[in-house]
């Protein structure tokens, strides 16, 4: 496993505010908040006949950049933060998607490797 038993994997809603507000994204709303066991359910899930959300399927490439480390909660855990570029294409089409975003990880020390416990 590459995850820890307690993980928490969430992706809020963001939304656009005025440079004032506290947060931009909306509190108790998200487009996914996992755990360890329905990221399992994800996963077994791609290998079923109900695994297919486009055909032809998108082109896309993914950049993860800007990685920083910085001590975490515990000495066992790193808050890792990142941005990440998503670019995506379909079919002939001239016209693409380019997503950026930002998340931020902590890893947990798992005796020589290192395992995600959360995600946001």
């Amino acid at each position: 496993a590459l995850v820890t038993e307690d993980l928490s994997y969430v992706v809020p809603i963001r939304v656009t505010r005025e440079r004032e507000a506290v947060t931009d994204v909306v509190e108790g709303m998200t487009h996914m908040d996992d755990d360890a066991d329905s990221m399992e359910m994800r996963v077994l899930r791609l290998e079923t006949e109900y695994a297919w959300a486009e055909d032809p399927p998108s082109r896309s490439r993914h950049f993860v950049t800007n990685v920083r480390v910085a001590t975490g909660d515990s000495e066992d855990e790193f808050k890792v933060t990142s941005n990440l570029l998503l670019y995506r294409t379909r079919g002939d089409v001239a016209t693409y998607d380019v997503l950026s975003g930002e998340r931020t990880d902590v890893l947990r020390r798992a005796g020589d490797s290192f395992l995600m416990a959360k995600r946001v």
